[in-house]
């Protein structure tokens, strides 16, 4: 099979990233203008233009009209420790207590609705197609500002009823899955989490406050009691946001 070739403009963005991330080209630092681009690398104005165009998309770099394009601060680089302790009953908000351990005040903001599960998360539930569920919007904050997003689903056919069925309402809201569950008698027995690579919509870019096309990890997290899910969720992390994984040993 031939390989396939890559296009001028994607090898100019890629050195340039490679300069970025390195610190060769440090935050603030000013970009080689588009004309600078074409004399050095023998290209056109458009394949200098899409470079460019990568390196916006990617967050590493920003343009300021009249002026150029400058290399990006670096936001402050946040760790979210995902460990099986931290979700256990009795640990109350896993977020609460991972961003006090950094010295933040850590919050958020809520929304829930009765909805139809839509078709994959029903499959990640194991319910029938047409069932309800209990969606939840929150927008995490830190120190006040957006910090990441997360959209949970609960089985109604669990929670209808009960003190938990809107998740953050009422004498158990801030707590976490396993605390809230086990109030109604079911024991949160394990999470899994599958990591998908994404970029933001333009809907969560603007909560978030970033560029829409930023890539960003989408942490799609299942809580089970023995087999049967009883809550799942999308968290969406910024590039800023690395999940720590703790795993117990012995």
């Amino acid at each position: 099979m031939r390989p396939i070739a890559t296009p001028k403009y994607e090898s100019i963005a890629d050195e340039l990233r490679e300069q970025i991330i390195g610190g060769a080209l440090a935050p603030g630092a000013k970009l080689p203008a588009l004309s600078e681009m074409k004399a050095i690398h023998g290209i056109s104005d458009r394949t200098a233009f899409q470079a460019m165009q990568i390196l916006l998309g990617d967050g590493l770099v920003e343009s300021k009209p009249g002026s150029g394009y400058y290399v990006r601060e670096r936001p402050i680089a946040r760790r979210m420790v995902r460990s099986w302790y931290r979700d256990s009953a009795g640990q109350g908000s896993p977020w609460r207590a991972d961003a006090a351990a950094q010295g933040i005040d850590g919050s958020w903001t809520s929304q829930s609705k009765s909805v139809t599960a839509p078709p994959a998360i029903a499959e990640r539930l194991r319910l029938e197609p047409g069932s309800r569920v209990m969606r939840t919007e929150y927008l995490f904050t830190a120190d006040g500002a957006p910090a990441y997003l997360s959209t949970s689903w609960e089985p109604m056919a669990l929670t209808a009823g009960t003190e938990i069925l809107l998740p953050e309402d009422g004498e158990h809201a801030g707590k976490g899955v396993a605390d809230r569950f086990a109030t109604i008698g079911i024991t949160v027995t394990e999470a899994r989490e599958e990591l998908v690579p994404r970029t933001l919509t333009i809907g969560e870019a603007q909560t978030l406050r970033l560029r829409p096309g930023t890539p960003v990890l989408l942490i799609e997290r299942t809580y089970y009691a023995g087999q049967k899910p009883v809550e799942t969720a999308d968290i969406v992390l910024p590039p800023h946001y690395r999940p720590v994984y703790q795993i117990p040993v012995g």
